[in-house]
């Protein structure tokens, strides 16, 4: 009955090594104010300065996403009070923004994508940061002036589903690129939902609330579920008129509920005029020549896997989806002998099943060329898979074993010789003459037993191909 439409707006910090427009250093988690000057502080006479490096940066992003990139841009200043903001006024880019007009796809987990509009992408700079301590609100200004760039998209998307899609692969592309870390936790990746619903096959778009500062992806969803439900809920019962009005909203994940936390502003409140301290912003030639030379992106590493490695197309999504994993992937196939098919299933199953805690894959244990060569081990039948895994679990617990001492160490190594395997076979059949005699009379699934009983004698380092063949023969 009802459709829902949904614009996301995304802030994410760029990992330059200073400010937007001072030379004060980014770096988090340094001590609270320590980090400022006058410049990033608005003190008067202090005279903001264009760091080139975010210009690099918004060229990198415009060529992922397919845009525009306007050779002149122009800063405005947007007027508001918060406590963390020292200045009063935001530095932005309100009526020509360095990036316009992109689009990104999405795709879906049965083959099919969509695109997604992006309407701009701009700099700004950052506000503070409030610390709320009980009764006492502190104000922390190392985060003012930090670089963002606000990609905003077109309402494109009709469902929760859609937009973590969609930020994914933004996420995905901004660690690629390289150009920010992303990492929601810290606040360097922060997202804000504009939502509205409408009746089925109605083009108007209604009010739409948007939904401020949500740092995780399961929220993000979460949160969206919650304000459709809100205002399907409002509009059947007759009162949507009345309570769905454009606002502000926060998510609760406690309450499970979104709040209001003021009216939404509009561009007039906001009394935009154009920055007087700055020059407009220029995309010269040579950097265009440079900074449009970008890396191999998620989508043409996944096409380039399944064509290079024979992947299905869900491993080779699966693997590209981060930056890290399809790295890892890589350094792994420079061991000679890795099969892609092995070492997929070793990467996205085995080495994320041993994480725990802050163990992940960029400061795992077992590094790239290591699981690299245990995946080797396994292809030329030195160990099991079943014995792989207890290597595994050693090499975690381990850090300095190499593979070919931890198999030695456990004992894990494969018999291949079929005299050893041959005498092992023998000694089984003739305890269990019984159970010869059943198979022989039509029991076939005794056929099991007898594998698993060599493989018990030769504590599982027997090679199970080898087993089965001598079996067969013997067994008639």
């Amino acid at each position: 009955m009802f459709e829902v439409v949904i614009g996301l707006e995304v802030h994410v910090q760029l990992n330059t090594k200073t400010k937007l427009f001072c030379s004060c250093p980014t770096s988090f988690n340094h001590k609270q104010n320590t980090n400022t000057c006058p410049t990033c502080l608005a003190l008067p006479g202090a005279l903001p300065v264009l760091n080139k490096e975010v210009i690099h940066k918004s060229i990198m992003l415009g060529t992922a996403l397919d845009a525009t990139i306007n050779r002149v841009s122009y800063f405005d200043r947007k007027s508001y009070f918060y406590p963390d903001s020292p200045s009063s006024y935001q530095i932005t880019q309100l009526y020509t923004p360095i990036v316009e007009h992109g689009k990104l796809q999405i795709d879906f987990e049965d083959g099919s994508n969509k695109t997604i509009r992006v309407n701009r992408a701009h700099i700004e700079a950052d506000a503070g940061k409030n610390i709320h301590d009980g009764n006492i609100s502190k104000v922390d200004l190392n985060r003012a002036g930090t670089p963002l760039l606000e990609i905003v998209s077109e309402p494109d998307m009709r469902s929760a589903e859609d937009a973590i899609l969609y930020l994914k692969k933004l996420h995905s592309i901004i660690r690629y690129l390289d150009i920010g870390d992303a990492n929601m936790q810290e606040g360097s990746f922060r997202v804000d939902v504009n939502v509205s619903i409408r009746p089925k096959g109605d083009e108007k778009l209604y009010t739409r609330v948007e939904i401020k500062n949500i740092n995780s992806f399961k929220f993000i969803q979460r949160a969206i579920e919650l304000e459709v439900a809100r205002q399907i809920d409002a509009w059947e019962d007759g009162t949507y008129e009345e309570e769905i009005c454009q606002e502000t909203r926060l998510f609760d994940p406690v309450k499970q509920e979104t709040r209001s936390m003021r009216g939404k502003e509009e561009a007039a409140d906001y009394r935009y005029f154009p920055e007087p301290d700055l020059l407009k912003c220029v995309v010269t030639d040579e950097m265009m020549q440079k900074y449009t030379q970008i890396p191999e992106l998620p989508d043409a590493k996944k096409e380039r896997f399944v064509n290079e490695y024979g992947m299905n197309e869900y491993n080779a999504m699966v693997i590209t989806s981060a930056v890290e994993t399809a790295n890892f992937f890589e350094a792994m196939l420079q061991e000679e002998g890795v099969s892609a098919k092995t070492a997929t299933i070793w990467l996205t199953v085995e080495l994320p099943a041993r994480f725990k805690g802050e163990i992940n894959i960029t400061n795992s244990p077992v590094d790239a060329k290591k699981l690299g060569f245990l995946v080797k081990r396994i292809d030329d039948k030195t160990i099991s898979g079943k014995a792989a895994k207890e290597v595994l679990d050693f090499l975690m617990e381990n850090e300095t074993a190499d593979v070919d001492s931890a198999i030695d160490k456990l004992g894990l190594k494969q018999v291949t010789d079929t005299g050893a395997i041959e005498a092992m076979c023998d000694e089984i059949i003739n305890a269990n003459e019984d159970k010869v005699a059943q198979y022989k009379g039509g029991k076939e699934k005794l056929f099991g037993f007898f594998v698993g009983q060599v493989m018990k004698a030769s504590k599982g380092s027997a090679n199970p191909q080898v087993v089965n063949e001598i079996l067969k023969a013997k067994l008639g």
